[in-house]
């Protein structure tokens, strides 16, 4: 359910304020990572519509908040969405395929597949966890599973289960792991670097 309501406070420097709910209730805090229009700074008085979740350290806070008179940006995250979930299944089809042509052994494959599998779980506990507000799956610990392996796992969790595919910050780490990843495959497969996947088999 989304609410409406006014920033009653907003402290700059921290970049992060309350929200008086419409019709009464307790503030809501809201920090700037939870508008959807980042670039806009919010003012005193300024309406937002919102929705309400649990921080982790069990703290009521808005989240997916658009400031009144804007439009959600919804249908240009589903397009990111969608490319983002072909480019992890086109990856998993390449694999499969070297693996039919004999470029890499069977593990390579089984491993891409069971860290993915692993890596979708560990994103829908984590976002089970966030909803009831309990103690969250390190981001460490994800980016380690997608950095071995199950980074297609990942990227289909962030948008199917709508979880850690919106903080910058944790989207830029991730998308590095998946350079490292694929650079890695790619020079195992150079004539430098297949000797090595004599260790894999």
């Amino acid at each position: 359910m989304r609410l409406k309501g006014k920033i009653i406070k907003w402290n700059a420097d921290k970049a992060f304020g309350f929200i008086t709910p419409n019709g009464g209730g307790d503030t809501v805090f809201i920090h700037k990572t939870a508008l959807e229009n980042r670039n806009r700074v919010p003012k005193i008085n300024d309406v937002i519509s919102f929705s309400v979740i649990k921080d982790n350290q069990g703290r009521y806070c808005a989240d997916q908040a658009i400031f009144s008179g804007e439009q959600s940006h919804k249908k240009q995250t589903k397009s990111i969405s969608a490319f983002s979930i072909y480019l992890s299944l086109i990856f998993m089809t390449l694999v499969t395929a070297a693996y039919f042509l004999g470029h890499l052994p069977q593990e390579i494959l089984l491993t891409y597949l069971g860290v993915s599998v692993i890596t979708f779980l560990a994103y829908a506990f984590d976002k089970s966890k966030a909803q009831r507000g309990e103690w969250r799956t390190q981001e460490s610990t994800l980016h380690l599973l997608a950095l071995i392996g199950g980074w297609p796992g990942a990227v289909i969790a962030q948008q199917v289960l709508r979880h850690k595919s919106k903080k910058k910050e944790f989207r830029v780490a991730f998308w590095f792991t998946v350079f490292v990843n694929t650079a890695t495959l790619g020079w195992l497969m150079t004539a430098q670097g297949k000797p090595f996947l004599s260790f894999f088999s």
